[in-house]
């Protein structure tokens, strides 16, 4: 690559991924030399990148954290704003643009420096979001992850199993994956020497332990789908049967092909068949029809309306002012 400024913007690119980068790979990469690569470097810490260099086999260049915010076109207002949004769009797993967040988050973290960071987990931790429909990860913990995925780290920490129990797990990941609404590491488990799959709300205390990943074939070339086909399938399914007192016409658009299916018994009335992983979400999509329904089936689904109900009930009990 002879073009200088093109060539510098494509070596700063590749900086900004969250690893070290040996001279070699970056030379191999640009086509160029390594006495070139190390004029490239100077250049860009003359610019005011904080590019840090390592000496050894493993050793190499990475972009740092400088006394200042580089000149990557941002203010300190703006680097603020961009890193607190990108981290509520990370830990709510946002579909459509969770796995770019969390991406774009690691590499903007890395090169914030300290003060920035504590305005950052300031307003984190004065901001209360409203509950959404999943459990709430904390961003620090995926950008250690995603971190780790791009530098081919291992990686420690404690992690908490459905029935309260907690170990300590020595794991070299190799992607997280958000399906549906929770994000999912899958890693190779080097205590268990097998792959397995771990629900990020209930990791805590992670951290890169810079020892090398060795290099593994993942249990499923589409890690997406084989996360999201694993998890499925040990997720408790409730199978409803509902007999809606409403014409099918009415509430066939309401209902949504992909939600359930319905089946007419009359002019008046049609039964709701439909499968799902979650009580409240039913729930709420039947009470959100607007018609009178029976339940037939799950006797669980009968007791969590009731449930409902009665917080409706007693939360209508008394006059508010």
């Amino acid at each position: 690559m002879t073009d200088t400024p093109a060539r510098l913007l494509t070596l700063l690119s590749l900086l900004q991924t969250p690893r070290e980068w040996p001279g070699s790979e970056l030379a191999e990469r640009l086509e160029v030399s390594p006495r070139t690569i190390r004029r490239d470097i100077d250049r860009l810490r003359e610019l005011g990148y904080p590019v840090e260099a390592t000496r050894g086999s493993e050793g190499g260049y990475r972009l740092g954290a400088g006394t200042a915010m580089p000149p990557l076109l941002l203010d300190d207002e703006e680097a603020v704003a961009i890193a607190v949004g990108l981290r509520g769009a990370a830990g709510q797993a946002i579909s459509g643009i969770e796995e770019s967040s969390v991406r774009a988050l690691a590499k903007l973290e890395q090169v914030l420096p300290s003060r920035l960071r504590y305005r950052v987990g300031a307003l984190g931790a004065a901001t209360v979001p409203l509950p959404g429909t999943g459990p709430a990860v904390d961003p620090e913990h995926l950008t250690v992850f995603a971190g780790a995925i791009a530098n081919t780290e291992r990686t420690r920490f404690t992690y908490r199993t459905g029935v309260g129990t907690a170990s300590r797990r020595h794991v070299e990941p190799h992607r997280l994956v958000s399906a549906g609404r929770r994000w999912y590491l899958l890693g190779y488990d080097l205590d268990r020497d097998d792959w397995r799959i771990f629900r990020a709300d209930r990791v805590s205390e992670p951290r890169a332990t810079g020892g090398r990943a060795t290099p593994r074939q993942p249990p499923a070339e589409d890690v997406a789908a084989y996360v999201t086909d694993r998890m499925y399938s040990l997720l408790p399914t409730y199978s409803a049967r509902v007999t809606l007192h409403a014409p099918i016409s009415q509430v066939t658009s309401t209902i949504g092909e992909s939600f359930g299916e319905l089946e007419p018994i009359d002019d008046e009335t049609c039964v709701f068949h439909a499968g799902t992983d979650t009580l409240d979400w039913l729930a709420f999509r039947i009470l959100g029809l607007g018609c009178e329904f029976t339940v037939h089936e799950p006797p669980e689904l009968v007791g969590h309306l009731r449930e409902m109900a009665a917080r409706a009930n007693r939360g209508t009990a008394s006059t508010v002012d």
